[in-house]
Formats: structure tokens, C-alpha cells, sequence
């Protein structure tokens, strides 16, 4: 049957994310936010289209994402734009649309879009979680970047992961190396993939990013770009890896690490998970991009940053058995035996005193309700039922074994706070995340 007669499955690249796994992308996301706001990033929010021109000038009209995979479309006024496949050109872009104070440091989580074909792990619509920090050329700020991104992996449990390092160098000194590569690649054309093969001349650099065998074989001997670095780009890089000496961070040199975008300079830099298949193993990677404004049309600017795939992350995490699925945060079930308005009292009670609470619905027997409220996962069960006054209900503990008691209504509250603190599950908007730190300060441990 064709998709036209199938409305109701999602289009080919994407995906539905069901509870629990969804329960597992927010605690991700919501440690990824709490990692970063601890180095001073504030969140941003860029919209989900551009005018295509931010990314063909950013990215460049070379680039397999602008020639092949960007979704562009024309707009009702003849505006051609484009569904964002980065995060980076967006946020440089308003940054200079609304010129904050610099060093400008964000965060954000956003899906991108690009029209690859779908495989394990690459979504034509997937999500990104990501950094920028803009207004700073100091390379001690790309340390602190790479850093945070390789803190961020092994705070969720995540070991079994390299990082490869590289310096693009700048305007300065990348001219004279690509020519000298070009020169190389020219004597060698034939042997190179068809695309590479045909881009000698406009970008011979997207020949050392090449996976195809042909490419890689060809190149392996090329002339290194790190080896023709100026001296300003020279001493930056060798600071950088001082500095990530200093702060513990472990990486291999990677000379053939040019990252498929224009806009790169200087420090480049990719996590690759050792724990899945080598052809998806990419689970982020960034750099610093101290020409983008001008690419965009604006002011020369410094900027540096990162971007973390949130489904290749979360599939690293299964390989290596970390950062499990969330326990059902659901505290409490109300079951109601009488039709009466008590269960609705209950509910907005518990759920006003910061606690989660769900109940049934459509008149179930006691007996359904009681088997919905253990799927639940809920740790507590209050039960109305005729038997008792209006003003009493039974807590039933669901999951300790404890025994189950009549209190008073209006003792639910402190009742329900002391049950809770008793199975160790405390109360609050953030036991997920809790419980998260908990994990990882184990892994730490150990």
C-alpha cells in the first residue's frame, strides 16, 4: 500500500518518540541544559526556516547539504527559503540581526532537517542539542568548548568514545595549503569518487572528508593542512591542546578532519562513539568559525561552538548500557469507586502541592482501575470508595510493600510527602533529573 493511502505513518526519514523513550529525551535534554547553563549559556530559540541564503553562504553551495540534502522551497511571496539543516549560520545570523553584548554564549535544542537517506540513526528529521559562543578568539574558549561537550558525554555514562582534533587554520594560511592540494588531487583525479573527482577545482578540501574507499586510499599521503598552519594559527592550536591537556581532556590528532562546512577556521574537532557501527558511529562535533559573520554579510565577529545529536547519543547510550530509560516519575493514582467529584479534589490537590497524580476515567471497576494505577508506575494509590466518610480516603502504597491506611482529606498532603520520603522517592518538578545525577555520579565512582 502506498504512503498517499497511509496518511497516518509519519513520512519517510522521521519519527515518532513514544513514552518512555520520550521520557528519555527530556531527562537528555534537560541534563544537556543543566550541563551548559553551568558554563554561563542561556538558552536560544532561532526559527525553524531561514532564507536559504544563510546557509548557502555559511555552508557553501559545494557542500553535499546545500546541493543535495537542504529542503528549500519558495515561499507565497517568492521568497526562497530553507528548513534549517544546522544550527549554527541561525544563530550567527541573529546575532547580528540583534547585536547582544559580547562574549554571547547559548544553548539550544532544535530538530534540523536534511533529505539524506534514512538509516540507523541518520533522520531526514533529527534533533540537535548545541552551543555557541560568539565575540571571543581566545583559545582557551576553545578548550572550555570542547571540554564541555566531551564532560557532557561522560556525564550521562558514555565512555567507549574518541575525539579527533584538527586546525582548518584561517584566510591567512588555508589559501597557499589548498592549492598545494589541489596540485595533488589534479594528478590523481581519476582515482578520486566521481563528486570529489568533479570538485577539484572549486573545493578539493571535501576530498580529505570523503568516506569512500577511493577517496581515503587516494589522500591518505596528501599534504597535511597542519603542517602548513601561519604562526598565529600555529601557537592557537598549540594552546588549545595545552589547555585540553590541562583540563584532562584526551584526544587523537586527526589531520584529515575538515568538518564539511565553509565556515570552519582554526580548531575543528568530532565525537565518534567506539560502542556502535563505525559508518553511524558521529555522535557530535563543532568548531570555531571566525568568518561566518562576514559570509552573512556582517561585521567580522570571532564565534566558536558545537552540535550533539540527540538520537546518536541516545544510541551510543544503548551500546555501551547507559543512561537507562527514566523510572515512571508518576507519584500518585487516584481510584474512584463512587462517580463522585472527590477524585477530581484529589487530583488537582496533589498535583497543587508539586507532586504528579493521574487517575481514571469512564466509571472502570475498582479492580480495572486498580490494575491501570500498578501500570502506572505510581508509587502511592488513593482510593475513594463508599465505604468510608466523605471526608476519608485509603493510601495505599504500591510499591513498598507497606501497608494501606484510612487518613483524613486534609491530611493527604503531608501524608503523601512522608510516604513518599519513606520509599525514597522525594518530592518536586526534577526527579528525573535527579535521579540522572545519581546514576552518573555512580558511573563516576566507579
Amino acid at each position: 500500500m502506498s504512503s498517499k493511502s497511509q496518511p497516518w505513518r509519519a513520512p519517510t526519514g522521521t519519527h515518532d518518540v513514544l513514552w518512555p523513550e520520550s521520557a528519555r529525551w527530556e531527562s537528555l535534554l534537560e541534563r544537556f541544559s543543566d550541563h551548559v547553563r553551568r558554563a554561563g549559556y542561556k538558552p536560544v530559540t532561532t526559527p525553524t526556516f531561514e532564507y536559504a541564503e544563510v546557509f548557502r553562504r555559511g555552508i557553501g553551495d559545494e557542500s553535499e547539504i546545500v546541493g543535495k540534502e537542504m529542503y528549500s522551497f519558495e515561499d507565497r511571496d517568492g521568497k526562497l527559503l530553507a528548513l534549517r539543516p544546522e544550527g549554527t549560520a541561525p544563530v550567527v545570523r541573529a546575532y547580528l540581526q540583534h547585536k547582544p553584548i559580547t562574549p554571547w554564549k547559548v544553548w539550544y535544542t532544535t530538530p534540523m532537517f536534511r533529505h539524506e537517506r534514512p538509516q540507523a540513526g541518520r533522520y531526514r528529521e533529527h534533533r540537535q542539542m548545541g552551543v555557541e559562543a560568539i565575540g571571543s578568539g581566545d583559545p582557551d574558549l576553545d578548550a572550555e568548548t570542547v571540554w564541555l561537550a566531551d564532560s557532557f558525554f561522560r556525564s550521562i555514562g558514555l565512555t567507549r568514545f574518541v575525539l579527533s582534533l584538527n586546525s582548518m587554520g584561517d584566510e591567512n594560511c588555508r589559501p597557499g595549503y589548498i592549492e598545494r592540494l589541489r596540485g595533488f588531487l589534479v594528478e590523481r583525479s581519476e582515482l578520486l569518487c566521481a563528486y570529489h573527482g568533479a570538485r577539484i577545482q572549486s573545493n578539493p578540501l571535501r576530498a580529505l572528508d570523503c568516506k569512500t574507499e577511493e577517496c581515503i586510499e587516494v589522500t591518505s599521503d596528501a599534504p597535511r593542512l597542519i603542517d602548513h598552519l601561519c604562526d598565529d594559527c600555529g601557537g592557537h592550536f598549540e594552546t588549545v591542546k595545552e589547555r585540553l591537556a590541562t583540563l584532562g581532556v584526551s584526544y587523537e590528532l586527526d589531520t584529515r578532519l575538515v568538518r564539511g562546512f565553509d565556515y570552519y577556521t582554526r580548531t575543528t574537532f568530532e565525537f565518534a562513539s567506539l560502542a556502535i557501527d563505525a559508518a553511524q558511529n558521529g555522535i557530535g562535533g563543532g568548531g570555531r568559525y571566525d568568518r561566518l559573520a562576514e559570509m552573512l554579510g556582517g561585521d567580522p565577529v570571532c564565534g566558536i561552538g558545537f552540535g550533539l545529536g540527540v538520537e546518536r547519543t541516545l544510541i551510543a547510550c544503548d551500546a555501551e548500557e547507559a543512561f537507562a530509560l527514566p523510572e515512571n516519575d508518576l507519584d500518585v493514582f487516584v481510584v474512584d469507586a463512587t462517580g463522585g467529584e472527590l477524585a477530581t479534589v484529589l487530583v488537582t490537590r496533589v498535583r497543587d502541592a508539586h507532586m504528579s497524580a493521574d487517575r481514571a476515567f469512564d466509571n472502570r471497576s475498582m479492580k480495572a482501575q486498580m490494575k491501570v494505577a500498578d501500570r502506572s508506575g505510581a508509587k502511592v494509590a488513593l482510593i475513594v470508595t463508599d465505604e468510608l466518610s466523605e471526608n476519608e480516603v485509603i493510601l495505599k502504597p504500591l510499591r513498598t510493600g507497606s501497608s494501606q491506611r484510612t487518613i483524613s482529606v486534609d491530611e493527604i498532603v503531608p501524608q503523601l510527602v512522608e510516604e513518599l520520603a519513606d520509599s525514597g522517592v522525594g518530592v518536586g518538578p526534577s526527579k528525573i533529573a535527579q535521579r540522572q545525577d545519581a546514576r552518573a555520579r555512580e558511573v563516576q565512582d566507579t
